[in-house]
């Protein structure tokens, strides 16, 4: 009988272990503190795409090029690797653009993460670059014009609320594909966000970065965590 207890045991164990996490994650590390991002699901190309970049050490070495206080911190540039200070950076990365993956539930608030362009029509992302949303707060009034001046859409009430709290950059929606959000350190991108700048908006102190993958065991503990801290502000 405990021989049995001792199996079942070790199946519902080894059962827990395997099931996987229900995101993927990845860690970004900087001189100015590290930050964890949730990739959606629901964007999966652009998801993929960034994880396998990520695996190959593609953004090691990388800076934020491109900073903008209450706007966004831009980077993946492979070109900004020991790039000099008079050098232009923004137009580099793989041969490739990822087709836009625009969803009506997923929008601009602070901390996404979004895929850089140019400008397309498609509107389809860089193969690499991508920046993290800082933003503002906004206000009813300025919410309302922004609706008309540049969405062609209303924005739905529960996003507004977020827009008025947390804040964002609403006029992005449905132009850049978000497809991530900071789970953790969110105060990494307010430290990058606030260091002086020099031409084209590159920090005069070079920002670099190093992008890894969580493994399974990594997020199922960080997922568990952010689950009890949910239940707790509850």
């Amino acid at each position: 009988m405990k021989k049995l207890l001792l199996i079942c045991a070790l199946f519902c164990c080894s059962f827990v272990y395997a099931a996987k996490p229900k995101y993927q994650y990845i860690k970004i590390s900087t001189s100015k503190g590290e930050c964890i991002v949730k990739l959606y699901n629901e964007t999966p190309l652009h998801r993929d795409n960034i994880l396998k970049l990520a695996k190959e050490g593609y953004y090691n070495g990388t800076i934020f090029h491109r900073v903008i206080k209450d706007f966004m911190i831009q980077g993946g540039d492979p070109d900004s690797k020991n790039a000099t200070p008079d050098a232009v950076l923004g137009e580099g990365g793989p041969n490739y653009t990822i087709p836009a993956e625009f969803r009506d539930s997923i929008f601009h608030k602070k901390g996404v993460l979004a895929g850089a362009r140019d400008n397309n029509p498609e509107k389809a992302s860089s193969g690499s670059q991508f920046y993290l949303v800082q933003g503002k707060v906004f206000t009813d009034e300025q919410l309302d014009k922004v609706e008309k001046n540049r969405l062609q859409h209303k924005i739905p009430e529960y996003q507004r609320e977020v827009y008025k709290t947390i804040g964002g950059t609403p006029h992005l929606d449905r132009s850049y594909t978000a497809y991530g959000e900071v789970v953790k350190g969110l105060e990494m991108i307010d430290s990058i966000a606030n260091v002086e700048t020099s031409t084209a908006n590159r920090p005069k102190e070079d920002v670099k970065m190093t992008v890894t993958v969580l493994k399974k065991r990594e997020a199922k503990k960080l997922e568990k965590e952010l689950n009890k801290t949910a239940k707790a502000i509850k």
